[in-house]
């Protein structure tokens, strides 16, 4: 038997289900801030990734796909989505749209070579934002409001932002000195890859997660304490809009991301959430102001934010939150014969294109069969088709909540479930909206 790869999953069934409502949600809430959708290839030249993510990074140095295709060019299976976005954003000569800043969205696969585990997968969904184009503070918090908002709206309570801030290049280029300074005498108390980050990139070191205990690193210089006056202030009007946006966040000097193209705001949203473990981080993401020019294009300020689609779903399923999951139907169609067979076909396809949710027999099952499907399918009408009610162009309807039944005439079917489904959908909310315990529905 084949089995799937290592790190990846099948998904269907109620959970496809959750991951769509997911996608919903959030497709909703990006038209309401007038984001646009993009969608970028999976597969990318390799040294797109490698000169805009950084050689430096877990992601290119040890987790990229990274392959020769046929034709002899180096691909590599994209690992995140901001550097696709703004390749695209590139080529496509976004910049010269009058309608600045590009406010885009993704929701897509992504695939990392790292040892599978809970909440890590090889082949992973990624939805993200990118503002490109603004350099205004308030875009920087209107991003992270927006995140949080999107959290909010699907049921998560216990949400955590905690922000940082990295400077511009000045203030970095200070801090990765003063790095250098303080880790070169404790070195070799730190992994191969710290000792070689020590030379390229010594942020890095502070995001290392085989040393991430260790009391060295605990107590490494701060980038707070290496911000020259512009970008003290830029961070201090981050925070001043946060509050005008009512977003509680938190300070926490030892973020830095795990990208290179970072700088001056990065910042990561937490859940609250019992039983996600100890890395509680849903999502998170930065301003990235050169990574336009390194790929190429022109000077650019752009931030963006991006949070795994898996990790967002297992929170709302440790935090319980009920989620509207439709998992009934509308009506099931049954019948006996061939020339009832070919009505059910027809009087399917033309209710589902009136916008209802149809379903009826394939496997040739008998009528009790068929009842226990509509059972199993949740359906809340069921109608049995008869040739002799056909002929007098009726047909049987059947409540399956009050098992009521009704002969109507196949001509009023769609007004008949509309507005019997309607006044069920209206009894629905009323009775979870109003209901104090004592209705008729309580009673039973």
């Amino acid at each position: 038997m084949i089995q799937k790869q290592k790190g990846c999953n099948d998904l269907y069934g109620r959970e496809a289900k959750i991951w769509k409502y997911v996608d919903r949600m959030i497709d909703e809430v990006m038209e309401k801030y007038n984001y646009t959708y993009i969608r970028t290839p999976i597969i990318e030249a390799k040294e797109l990734f490698h000169r805009g993510i950084g050689e430096t990074t877990d992601i290119v140095s040890k987790e990229t796909y990274d392959f020769v295709d046929r034709g002899g060019r180096e691909i590599t299976l994209r690992p995140e989505g901001t550097a696709g976005v703004v390749r695209s954003f590139i080529e496509n000569k976004m910049y010269g749209d009058p309608n600045q800043p590009i406010k885009v969205y993704y929701n897509g696969t992504m695939y990392r070579y790292e040892r599978p585990q809970s909440g890590r997968d090889r082949e992973l969904t990624q939805f993200g934002m990118e503002v490109l184009g603004s350099d205004d503070p308030l875009t920087d918090a209107e991003v992270i409001s927006l995140a949080v908002n999107i959290y909010k709206m699907l049921g998560l309570k216990e949400i955590k932002v905690n922000i940082n801030t990295l400077g511009d290049n000045e203030s970095r280029l200070r801090y990765r000195e003063a790095l250098v300074d303080y880790f070169t005498p404790h070195i070799k108390e730190f992994c191969e890859d710290c000792q070689e980050r020590l030379k390229k990139n010594p942020l890095r070191i502070l995001d290392c997660k085989i040393d991430k205990d260790n009391a060295i690193l605990k107590n490494a210089p701060k980038t707070l304490e290496y911000l020259n006056e512009e970008s003290r202030d830029r961070f201090e009007k981050v925070q001043e809009y946060l509050e005008v946006l009512e977003v509680k966040y938190e300070i926490d000097p030892n973020i830095v991301r795990g990208l290179d193209y970072y700088n001056h705001t990065v910042f990561e949203i937490e859940a609250k959430v019992e039983g996600f473990g100890a890395n509680n981080v849903l999502g998170g993401g930065g301003r990235y102001n050169g990574l336009c020019e390194q790929l190429g294009g022109p000077k650019t300020p752009c931030i963006g934010f991006a949070c795994g689609i898996g990790r967002l779903v297992s929170a709302l399923a440790l935090e319980k939150v009920p989620l509207p999951i439709t998992e009934e139907i509308d009506l099931f169609l049954m019948y006996v014969n061939e020339e009832e067979k070919k009505y059910a076909a027809y009087l399917s396809q033309e209710l589902r294109m009136a916008g209802f949710i149809v379903d009826t027999e394939y496997i040739g099952r008998s009528l009790k069969a068929q009842f226990k499907q509509a059972d199993r399918l949740n359906a809340k009408y069921i109608a049995v088709l008869n040739s002799e009610d056909l002929d007098r162009n009726e047909i049987k309807m059947k409540n399956s909540k009050t098992k009521e039944e009704e002969i109507i005439s196949l001509d009023a079917i769609i007004y008949y479930l509309d507005e019997k489904l309607g006044m069920e959908e209206e009894e629905e909310n009323h009775c979870s909206h109003e209901c104090s315990g004592n209705c008729c529905h309580h009673d039973e």
